[in-house]
């Protein structure tokens, strides 16, 4: 790959976006390569770079089939799922703790009772 043109922070031309960008209005790079970067300096650490892509080349994003659809909602559902007592949290389980909080906290929960 070539030389590519570093713009600094918010000064990129109209045109160019960031993979972020990108799939916020609902495309994706699609296969081309790095059109230019945009640097944010930073004090400690090197600068922070993120790579620009051409918008007029970007492709829409695929639509998700019915399979993914299964397939994540059974992945999001294992995630909220304690494995101590096998109930339903109401929320993604904690990688920190690895349980529901009643579970990993079970002293706490009796003494609000």
């Amino acid at each position: 790959m070539g030389a590519v043109p570093v713009y600094r922070w918010r000064l990129a031309p109209d045109g160019l976006a960031t993979r972020r960008q990108l799939r916020a209005m609902g495309l994706r790079p699609g296969g081309q390569p790095v059109t230019a970067q945009v640097e944010r300096p930073r004090r400690r650490r090197g600068p922070l770079v993120a790579y620009l892509y051409r918008t007029d080349l970007a492709k829409p994003v695929r639509a998700m089939t019915p399979g993914k659809q299964v397939a994540l909602a059974k992945a999001n559902a294992a995630r909220r799922l304690c494995p101590s007592c096998r109930v339903d949290a109401g929320y993604c389980i904690p990688r920190s703790l690895g349980m529901c909080v009643p579970c990993a906290f079970p002293d706490e929960e009796q003494r609000a009772a």
